[in-house]
């Protein structure tokens, strides 16, 4: 029986049959089709499919999440490839829609995650698993959402220039969710930023993400110092002059960046994650 629907890109999706060969190009959604039982479906994955563990060692690499081999594409005979809008390049999804039907998922909410957790179940005929995903991580962020108090924050996600996340991202909706008011929730998209605007924005806590750029201890103090030295400095806002005497110093936390921009099965385990992360900044 043939399957038809249309992806998060609004692009038709037909296949004849539920797929037997699965290229991923997304690592998020690769963890996805192992936890839906789709492992002897895939056949080729990206250098950036770290999970599960033995996705690495047992499916062919076919490139990054960036640029990819077109050759291995075509060899590995694909019946779909799964692609995202802002993982990957237009290039890279005009390559594969050559090659054969694709899916490219556009996640910026848990909602669309959701969403395209039930296309993907729909798509691998793996709808009733797909379906238990998705319970339990409703049910995961139900249980952790219950009166949690907000911080205001901002989250790091580049260095060289520094670059933070706008409304528009899935990183904002996940900082949300743990309790966080992004204060660059007005911008859009990964706004980027010099330290003094950094600091000019005053936030509560200062998230530096593990990645796609792989903040370190060395990087923590460097924001520690920047913060100490201009707290005698003016610093413009609402509240006007602040001194040295007064300006709150923020707390600077390396956190680890999937359970903020994992948007697949991976969700499973982001509500724990932020349970221990606020749990951290409550007890100092």
């Amino acid at each position: 029986m043939s399957i038809f629907l249309k992806d998060q890109c609004h692009r038709p999706v037909q296949l004849p049959a539920a797929p037997q060969r699965i290229i991923s190009l997304v690592p998020s959604q690769t963890e996805l089709l192992f936890d839906l039982g789709l492992e002897d479906k895939i056949v080729g994955i990206t250098r950036f499919c770290v999970h599960p563990e033995k996705a690495l060692k047992e499916k062919r690499v076919v490139g990054g999440t960036k640029k990819v081999v077109k050759k291995r594409l075509i060899d590995l005979q694909p019946d779909l490839i799964i692609c995202n809008k802002e993982e990957n390049t237009m290039e890279m999804v005009e390559i594969c829609s050559s090659i054969c039907p694709i899916y490219v998922s556009d996640v910026s909410t848990l909602e669309d995650a959701l969403e395209m957790i039930q296309h993907i179940g729909h798509l691998t005929a793996s709808t009733e698993k797909a379906r238990d995903i998705i319970e339990k991580i409703q049910v995961s962020f139900q249980q952790f959402s219950d009166e949690l108090e907000t911080k205001s924050a901002l989250y790091l996600v580049w260095k060289k220039p520094y670059m933070t996340v706008g409304r528009d991202t899935f990183i904002h909706d996940m900082m949300r969710l743990a309790g966080f008011e992004n204060v660059m929730g007005t911008h859009t998209r990964y706004p980027q930023l010099e330290m003094d605007q950094i600091v000019k924005q005053r936030p509560e806590v200062i998230l530096l993400s593990s990645e796609p750029y792989n903040f370190s201890e060395n990087d923590k103090a460097e924001f520690d110092t920047a913060f100490k030295e201009r707290s005698d400095a003016e610093v413009y806002g609402e509240r006007g002059r602040t001194t040295k005497a007064n300006l709150p110093q923020p707390r600077i936390l390396i956190v680890d960046g999937e359970p903020f921009s994992w948007y697949g099965s991976r969700l499973l385990h982001s509500p724990a994650y932020f349970q221990k992360l606020r749990s951290e900044l409550n007890e100092n």
